[in-house]
């Protein structure tokens, strides 16, 4: 997989309010379904859909806790990603700006 696909599902999970909201309230701390359906105004299926597509990106960790499922943010995940993205916006060495032949990959 090249570097672009790796961070794909981080970037599509991103790209979307409810999920970003979810990922805010998740900041301080671990929290239940039943919590953040308190908080934002959703089904607990529209919900769940939200919750896939944050788990299976590796933003969002669940853990069973008894019949409950607890959800936090993945903060291993979320540094390598601020770190992806700062090499893409940061000019280095290996740049692809730099390489004639991709370069050319680019302009294509």
């Amino acid at each position: 997989m090249n570097q672009y696909q790796t961070y794909l599902p981080v970037i599509k999970a991103l790209g979307d309010p409810t999920r970003l909201k979810i990922l805010d309230m998740l900041s301080c701390g671990s929290l239940c379904a039943c919590e953040i359906l308190e908080n934002i105004h959703i089904t607990q299926s529209t919900l769940s859909y939200h919750m896939k597509m944050l788990t299976e990106s590796g933003l969002v960790e669940a853990v069973k806790d008894g019949s409950w499922m607890r959800y936090s943010v993945n903060t291993s995940m979320t540094d390598k990603f601020i770190g992806y993205i700062n090499g893409i916006v940061t000019e280095s060495e290996d740049c692809i700006c730099h390489i004639p032949t991709k370069r050319k990959e680019l302009s294509k």
